[in-house]
Formats: C-alpha cells, structure tokens, sequence
C-alpha cells in the first residue's frame, strides 16, 4: 500500500512540475574552453587556423581576418544584454578582439573592435557609415601582448556600451543613428563572431546574460 501511494504522490508532483512554466534562461556561456561545437570557422583564405588549447579559444593569425561564427544566434537576445570575455593578443599589430553583434535584429550589426589600426584603436564599427577609427566611438587604449584584457559590450535599444577592464570606453546613443558593419569581409562573420586582423590572440570566458528591462 505505501508502495502505491509513494507511486501516486511521484506521479502528482511530476506533472505538476510539468505543467509549471519553465524560468526563461537569462545567461549563456558562448565558450566553454572544451571545444568549438558551438561555433564555425569561416576561411575567407588565408586565414589563420582556430582552435582550443588549454581551455582558450586560440586564434591564429591569418593574412587579413580570422575567426569564428556562433552558430545558435537564434537562442540569444538580440537587445537588452550584456557580452564579456577576456582576451590577449599573442602575436600581431592589429585587433585581437573583434566581436561582431546583433544590435535589436539578426541583420542590424556592428563590431567592436579592440586594438585596430596599429595595435591601440578601440570602438564600435560602424556609426552612421563610419568606422571605429573615424567615429566618436573610438578612442586610443595601450594593449601589451601576453596580458589579459576584460572586455564588456551592453546593447540596449538606446545605447550600445564598453568596458575595457573596469573603465568605460563606449558610451553611444544609438536612436536614430545607423548602426552597421563596416562593408567588406567581416559582413561574413554576421551576426555574432569574434574574429582577428593580421594577429594571433587568445580568447576565454566568453558569456552572455539578459539585462532587465527598464
């Protein structure tokens, strides 16, 4: 009899688990530092070879851009979120750190580029057509090589905004501004990647979390 009973009252409480509304997921771990399944190489020819050493996502560097696509976009915010990871730059004299995002639209993207033009040029590709270099997003940040940098990218409908370690270096309204790729190559890497120029870099703790909505 308590056989049957206990039999019952599992049956009750799995379908009443069942029939409660599952909790929306808020945080995703893009790269767990064991492998790529979650994520596609694309050689435009030349570039360099991706792969994970030692828990890192290691990018080698390549004649122009390198990189990887996220390929389970379509279970991500598209606004309202926040990207960190960490990253160095190993090898190179140009951007160790290119995340590509979706600003509010699977077709609506821009890149952050960390270290371009020379090894220090930091911003958002493209407002308003201009690049990282040419619009008020960019500013100038000394990267050494070997040393890992903590990067924050929030997108909200607004506003896109970046931190290298703790300091803000983006802070852009974006209503009524275009917000694009730069044309050219790295259109292949839409709408979520992170990609290298010329430079071999190494990549880790790459997370995503939704952001309350105001």
């Amino acid at each position: 009899m308590k056989t049957l009973v206990s039999a019952l009252l599992l049956a009750v409480s799995s379908l009443t688990m069942a029939q409660e509304p599952q909790a929306a997921k808020t945080e995703w771990v893009l790269f767990d530092g064991k492998d790529l399944k979650d994520w596609e190489t694309v050689d435009m020819g030349g570039s360099g070879e991706v792969s994970v050493e030692g828990g890192q996502l290691i990018i080698n560097q390549g004649e122009s851009l390198s990189g990887v696509v996220y390929k389970k976009v379509e279970e991500l915010p598209l606004t309202n979120y926040e990207i960190t990871l960490q990253a160095k730059r190993l090898q190179g004299v140009d951007f160790f750190c290119g995340l590509t995002f979706p600003v509010g639209d699977l077709k609506r993207n821009a890149t952050l580029i960390c270290g371009g033009w020379g090894g220090s040029v930091t911003g958002i590709s493209s407002i308003d057509g201009m690049d990282a270099a040419n619009n008020a997003t960019g500013t100038y940040q000394r990267y050494d090589d070997d040393k890992w940098y903590s990067f924050r990218l929030r997108v909200t409908p607004e506003n896109l905004s970046v931190w290298v370690d703790d300091k803000q270096v983006v802070d852009q309204d974006i209503k009524d501004r275009k917000v694009s790729l730069r044309e050219g190559p790295i259109e292949l890497y839409a709408p979520l990647s992170l990609t290298t120029y010329n430079t071999t870099a190494a990549i880790k703790n790459v997370r995503m979390k939704t952001l309350p909505v105001k």
